[in-house]
């Protein structure tokens, strides 16, 4: 993977974590550097998961990007759920 591919990585897994974040209601107390590595998981889990049921396309990808935001706000979720409260929250108060 070159550092072009690496950097793209980065910032797409950075907003679909972020928009999986949104999607959960209420307080997220887990840090933002763990939403990243939560959103660039399920970018690729989506991705995975959309060839599995063979819905990939060239271009944009409405399914597949469906499936990457639903596992992003599963991950959180749970992700969320198990990150210790005291620990590393988002405001640090």
């Amino acid at each position: 993977m070159t550092i072009t591919g690496i950097i793209s990585a980065v910032i797409f897994g950075a907003i679909i974590g972020a928009v999986g974040r949104l999607l959960i209601p209420g307080k997220q107390n887990m840090p933002i550097w763990l939403t990243v590595l939560v959103g660039i998981v399920a970018a690729f889990a989506g991705t995975a998961l959309a060839r599995l049921f063979n819905l990939s396309t060239k271009g944009f990808n409405f399914w597949e990007l469906l499936f990457q935001i639903g596992i992003a706000a599963l991950a959180v979720f749970i992700v969320a759920g198990l990150w210790p409260k005291g620990r590393g929250g988002t405001s640090g108060y």
